[in-house]
């Protein structure tokens, strides 16, 4: 009878169906930007300018006022993204070299050291699918500019094409040694493979056929970026002097070599707008060059504790991007502007090796050496940050946010300038008193005991201090009566 009743018990708290346990409904954060894109349409009827823009206020009603970045392309600071969403890990437990997100936003691809590669989705942050893509670690994916065709590529030197339904339809040796970085020409018709045997090869997309071989560096090549209109062609290395160099892909000449930094090169990458160049380099420095005049550098961005191992553009706000450190650290920065914008001290346990936008701005995605991949998005409206992430130093806290660690309670939705009530105007005299913070650890001074305490006794009774003090006085008086007897005779 027991065992029935204990079995009836398990039953009620663990619900069994086909002999299995079901799983109890978990939460997960979600970012849905349909409701944004659908207001930022409505808005496009009537908005002329800036001077219709509606002002966002720091509260919870404003949560339907926020477009995507597209539509404040005159505050940039809309796109910092610092409120962390989701983190996602493979089954195996690996380093993540590498991430991009699909030209439509709807999925994000990452390359693990396992050789694999992972689908997850945009909106709701879960697995949607995994298949081995290489043998070797992979170390380079890039997107052509049409959205038809994704170029991997690994350490063993190979690279694999793939179609957007994600069926391999090519593969071939590139390289005899890891494969750095891919980068598609303008056109799609060709693109370039920088590797670490110092060579960086042309490529013919169509055909795979290899048509130019650009020699110059004397070590590994750890960056190459295609210009995104021009034929020009800029790669960074760790060789001596750590320089940068130039190439024309018509040609395969050298056309200017740039000694900016003074240790290895890891990222290069060419704005939107044709002219500025974004370089990251082990010195702890991100600096900024324009190809018009490249004497000296437009913007140099100090703010990097360590390495600055990955930079990434944002997508629509042309002077804004993102940087990881060998440290873990998130930092954002506007060209034109000296401090970082926002930044995560400790976005990861590991070194950042790639950063990925999404193709509206609004969500950013990093991969660590944690084998963590993490989402993060924007703040929403009269969000206090008082999560772990946002948490640092350096950050202008409010008085009233409380320390992390603390129970926040759950405020009562209110409408901006009619949320007073009758509490507050009795109150009104009451705010200025100062109260004391009384300790209830401390123990009560003996003076204020009960045993202790002075009472007075009730009308018509003597307490016991006046008793004795009765009989003091009848005793002197005695005495003074028996001094006098004794005086007397005398």
């Amino acid at each position: 009878m027991r065992c029935f009743r204990r079995q009836r018990v398990f039953q009620r708290r663990h619900l069994i169906f086909h002999g299995r346990f079901v799983k109890r409904p978990v939460h997960h954060r979600n970012v849905d930007y349909t409701p944004s894109v659908v207001r930022y349409l409505e808005n496009r009827v009537w908005q002329r300018d800036h001077r219709d823009f509606q002002a966002i206020q720091p509260d919870a009603g404003s949560y339907n006022d926020v477009v995507p970045p597209i539509g404040m392309l005159n505050k940039p600071m809309n796109a910092v993204t610092t409120k962390w969403v989701r983190t996602v890990i493979n089954k195996v437990r690996c380093p993540v070299y590498v991430m991009r997100w699909t030209p439509e936003g709807r999925r994000l691809i990452t390359g693990a050291a396992s050789g694999e590669v992972t689908l997850w989705s945009g909106h709701t942050f879960n697995f949607q699918g995994i298949f081995r893509a290489h043998d070797t670690p992979v170390g380079a994916m890039t997107w052509s500019h049409n959205g038809m065709w994704m170029l991997t590529a690994d350490h063993g030197g190979y690279v694999k094409y793939w179609q957007s339904n994600m069926s391999n339809s090519k593969m071939f040796q590139a390289h005899k040694e890891a494969v750095r970085e891919v980068s598609f020409s303008p056109t799609d018709n060709k693109f370039v493979t920088c590797s670490e045997d110092s060579t960086i090869c042309m490529w013919d997309l169509e055909s795979g056929h290899e048509e130019r071989i650009l020699r110059g560096h004397g070590a590994d090549v750890m960056c190459v970026d295609w210009h995104p209109i021009q034929a020009l062609v800029v790669s960074g290395s760790k060789g001596n002097q750590h320089p940068m160099k130039f190439w024309d892909p018509r040609t395969g000449q050298n056309l200017a070599t740039l000694y900016a930094h003074k240790k290895t090169v890891v990222e290069a990458k060419w704005n939107q707008n044709g002219n500025w160049l974004l370089t990251a380099s082990h010195d702890k420095l991100c600096k900024l060059f324009d190809i018009r005049k490249l004497k000296e550098a437009l913007q140099v961005f100090r703010g990097h504790k360590q390495e600055v191992t990955a930079v990434a553009w944002h997508p629509v706000h042309e002077g804004l991007f993102a940087s990881g450190g060998s440290d873990g650290s998130l930092h954002f920065w506007q060209v034109g502007v000296e401090e970082e914008l926002g930044g995560v001290e400790v976005a990861h346990k590991g070194v950042i090796w790639s950063l990925a936008w999404h193709p509206l701005g609004h969500i950013l995605c990093s991969g660590s050496n944690d084998h963590t991949s993490k989402f993060w998005t924007r703040n929403p409206p009269g969000d206090k940050m008082i999560d772990r992430y946002n948490m640092n130093l350096r950050t202008r806290m409010s008085k009233d946010v409380m320390q992390y660690g603390q129970e926040v309670k759950p405020e009562e939705m209110s409408i901006p300038g009619l949320d007073w009530g009758l509490d507050e105007v009795m109150g009104e005299d009451t705010e200025h008193v100062q109260q004391m913070n009384l300790s209830y650890d401390e123990s009560t001074p003996a003076l204020f005991t009960q045993n202790d305490v002075p009472l007075m006794p009730p009308a018509g009774e003597v307490s016991k201090d006046q008793q004795v003090e009765q009989k003091m006085d009848i005793k002197k008086e005695t005495m003074e009566e028996l001094e006098q007897e004794m005086v007397a005779p005398q």
